[in-house]
């Protein structure tokens, strides 16, 4: 009879183990995020793996987090979220002009620094002054970030600043589609993942982008040339969100854990990725052997300048009307990025 007892007694605790483990597994939260380019690009090859192991090791475990394809358009992202149709995204800010203004401050020509550097200091310079125009308003900011310098990517061989006039160019919108129009390039809208038909189908006669997008949207293949303004025409903005909603009914100390995660070291893992992809984007160019990078001559590099003072003073003027000092802003991000 004792014998008996001893083992339904280690049946039941057996039973309980797995029972307790099994709501251990239950308890992990997975959160779904939603990305718009294509599997291979280095923001999903790199920083959402990056990211979603930063969101387990700080709540140990209790949450993670998993990549989705074509839930929406790039345009659609941020009502995704908003809809709460997925929990976490990146969005293009240029691909909704209008809704974004002052995230137009880290585009401007001139910064000097990494995309790390940019991406920190972004983050730095919104809690600081771009806070207040509450264009994020819907959902919750969890990272800023900027990709390196924008360089023209084009089907025929660009050698001075002159040739861009007249081209047909997709702009991604921001400060992109500025620098265009100062150029004296047409414009076209389109998103990033339709790129590469863009140009094949000759829609365009190149598009302005990161070094990234030799690799990530095959443009080595569409593209051919390379015209790089040393420092860039610009950069471009992005941000990751997440569904308010979805955050809120996390459990305290694993939204606590992920504020550790969220905000400026999100942003400098992004901006770190940036990096990394933007020199993988320069080598497949340059071991491309019908591909040919052009640097701007110190010409093009002075009569740039001038139209990259005029840019800036448009879009300080810009942000201004939206209550934010912009000029402090400009400043701070110049110094910050310089210091790191």
């Amino acid at each position: 009879m004792r014998i008996i007892r001893k083992l339904a007694a280690v049946v039941v605790a057996g039973a309980l183990g797995l029972s307790l483990s099994a709501m251990s597994v239950s308890a992990v939260e997975t959160l779904r995020i939603s990305s718009w380019a294509p599997p291979s690009h280095g923001i999903n090859a790199l920083m959402w793996p990056r990211l979603i192991k930063m969101i387990e090791e700080a709540t140990e475990g209790r949450v993670t987090a998993e990549i989705k394809y074509k839930l929406a358009s790039p345009p659609a992202q941020f009502d995704l979220i908003q809809d709460g149709a997925a929990d976490i995204t990146w969005i293009f800010h240029g691909y909704n002009p209008g809704r974004f203004v002052a995230t137009k401050l880290i585009e401007i020509p001139g910064y000097k620094g990494s995309a790390e550097a940019a991406s920190v200091t972004y983050w730095r310079a919104y809690e600081k002054f771009l806070a207040k125009a509450n264009e994020h308003k819907g959902v919750k900011l969890i990272g800023l970030m900027t990709h390196g310098r924008g360089i023209l990517h084009s089907n025929k061989k660009v050698t001075r600043l002159s040739e861009i006039k007249g081209m047909k160019l997709r702009l991604g919108g921001g400060v992109s589609g500025d620098v265009g129009k100062a150029l004296g390039a047409t414009g076209i809208r389109v998103p990033a993942p339709k790129v590469y038909e863009t140009l094949a189908s000759k829609a365009a006669d190149g598009v302005m982008m990161p070094y990234e997008g030799r690799k990530g949207f095959k443009l080595t293949e569409v593209a051919k040339n390379v015209y790089e303004m040393p420092g860039g025409f610009y950069r471009g903005s992005f941000a990751l969100i997440m569904n308010n909603d979805r955050f809120n009914a996390l459990p305290e100390r694993d939204r606590k854990a992920l504020m550790t995660v969220f905000g400026e070291a999100a942003s400098r893992m992004a901006g770190k990725v940036w990096d990394e992809i933007d020199a993988i984007g320069r080598d497949v160019t340059k071991a491309a052997a019908d591909n040919s990078i052009t640097i701007a001559n110190a010409a093009d590099q002075a009569a740039y300048a001038k139209i990259a003072a005029d840019i800036k003073a448009k879009v300080i003027a810009e942000v201004a009307k939206k209550g934010i000092d912009a000029q402090a802003a400009v400043d701070f991000i110049a110094k910050d990025m310089a210091a790191q």
